[in-house]
């Protein structure tokens, strides 16, 4: 997160931390073909940016130079990511861009799942700073409860869950349809109209009990005493999943926005 870190932003990062292992473990694997995608929007490749890298999915997957946002502790090694701690609490904007080597050296920026919850006008001023001109790339990327064929099924859970989202979460929910992103599009979605793909993965029952587990709103329900995976809540979730022991090849329907800074941006 960039600049002064508030109370809510310090729980959020601490939930996040505590469901490090069960995120990592549960959730899907994004597709090499969209980081081939976005590596072909950039005229150079020498650095890439991933912020809020968590378990390091991402920055794996596009073989950049990973930075970590709240889980790098449990991140993947590769010979190719470096994790990197940004600036924390009271660090300014020149501090950041000094630590990732200066305004525009860098070429792809990415942000995967994590992009709800960042103060956006502080993030994507750094990022403008940031991103080599003309050419530099930012993305961001999620995907929710539109996993076919059993949306109907994770439609019903996440009416449960609602009362628990932190109200940052309602970007990721409604597929970043309304989530702020001042970019010029570059042919792979853009603000107000984000571009779709699919996420194939093969998923267990207790895969998907994982995952839901570790979605946000679960954990915050758990820590006011409601436990939205109860005995009861899974033995339904199982019957409508088809049985324990039934392996499912399911889709996510993710949604991404892609940009370049525009022309006519001061920055």
């Amino acid at each position: 997160m960039l600049g002064p870190r508030s109370k809510i932003q310090d729980r959020m990062a601490g939930l996040f931390t505590r469901q490090a292992a069960e995120y990592a473990a549960a959730r899907p694997v994004y597709p090499k073909d969209l980081f081939v995608k976005l590596a072909s929007l950039t005229a150079h490749h020498r650095v890439a940016w991933d912020v809020g890298t968590g378990n390091g999915q991402a920055a794996i997957g596009r073989g950049g130079d990973g930075r970590e946002r709240g889980a790098v502790r449990r991140a993947v090694p590769h010979p190719k990511v470096r994790y990197h701690h940004t600036p924390d609490a009271g660090a300014d904007d020149d501090d950041l861009v000094a630590a990732l080597g200066g305004e525009g050296r860098v070429d792809l920026i990415t942000v995967a799942e994590a992009a709800h919850w960042f103060d956006l006008p502080a993030f994507y001023g750094v990022a403008r700073r940031l991103l080599r001109k003309p050419c530099g790339v930012i993305a961001v990327w999620g995907y929710n409860y539109r996993v076919s064929p059993v949306e109907d099924m994770m439609a019903r859970f996440l009416h449960t869950t609602l009362p628990y989202w932190d109200s940052r979460a309602r970007y990721v929910i409604d597929g970043y349809r309304d989530l702020p992103f001042p970019f010029d599009g570059v042919g792979l979605g853009k603000e107000g109209e984000p571009a779709g793909f699919d996420m194939e993965h093969e998923m267990s029952f207790p895969g998907l009990v994982g995952m839901l587990r570790s979605w946000s709103a679960v954990a915050t329900a758990r820590q006011r005493g409601v436990d939205l995976l109860d005995e009861r809540a899974v033995r339904r979730l199982e019957g409508e999943w088809g049985g324990a022991s039934l392996v499912r090849k399911v889709t996510f329907k993710a949604f991404l926005l892609a940009g370049t800074v525009r022309a006519d941006d001061p920055a």
